[in-house]
């Protein structure tokens, strides 16, 4: 049975865009500058939804490195921060197929939003780089809210700004690629897309289904036919 889709939310890094290649970049600049190997590529790639942190100790781990203080640790994550701010967008682009649901959900006047866990000026950076700001209907970030993901919080800030009731939270669609992404979706009553795509580590992906989302695609172009193509959303 299709369902009126009152508006689509979606998680940023991993879900609808793909940032990593500027990760890899700037991880592999730092362990340049050090004299270390960088670690695989696939490897980075893996660590994104977890954070800077995350990224700059598989660096250090890879190297042997952590016996590093904790204020070293904090330095490395501070330039790894900075350098990331000073070139926010070399490689990252939206997921193939994702301009186009952004396009057909404008045309149908259908508002899209992004709810992240990424910091927000960081977050308005990028999506002013890519030329999506004006097009994003709301962004909510962790500066916005007390609570960040998997609490529903940030999901019910979006639809205050949305102008849609919490009752009305089952006509809002809600896509990421973390398992906080689905808790928080669902605590807040939203139907939710785990888009297995993106940025997760491979002991992760053989219990995705255990997560609890109500639509799993493991290709951006599944996503497109779920949206687009499925009659399972009217007005998409």
């Amino acid at each position: 049975m299709s369902q009126f889709v009152k508006a689509v939310l979606f998680d940023l890094d991993g879900t609808l865009i793909d940032t990593a290649a500027d990760f890899v970049r700037i991880i592999g600049k730092m362990s340049a500058q050090n004299n270390w190997q960088a670690p695989p590529a696939a490897d980075i790639r893996e660590q994104v939804s977890a954070g800077a942190s995350a990224m700059v100790k598989l660096m250090l781990r890879h190297n042997n490195q952590m016996n590093v203080s904790e204020e070293e640790l904090l330095e490395f994550r501070q330039q790894f921060l900075d350098d990331y701010e000073a070139d926010i967008c070399v490689d990252s682009c939206l997921f193939d197929g994702l301009e186009e649901i952004l396009s057909k959900l404008e045309k149908q006047d259908v508002p899209w939003g992004i709810v992240t866990n990424k910091p927000r000026y960081l977050s308005e950076q990028l999506l002013a780089a890519m030329q999506l700001d004006e097009r994003c209907a709301v962004l909510v970030c962790p500066d916005d809210v007390s609570r960040n993901k998997p609490d529903p919080e940030p999901m019910y800030m979006a639809l205050e700004k949305l102008a849609i009731p919490r009752g009305a939270s089952a006509s809002v669609l809600y896509i990421g690629d973390h398992v906080r992404d689905v808790e928080a979706g669902n605590a807040a009553g939203m139907p939710t897309i785990l888009a297995a795509y993106g940025y997760i580590p491979p002991e992760d992906q053989e219990d995705l289904k255990s997560w609890g989302a109500d639509y799993i695609v493991d290709t951006p172009k599944q996503l497109s036919k779920l949206l687009l193509s499925s009659g399972k959303f009217e007005y998409l």
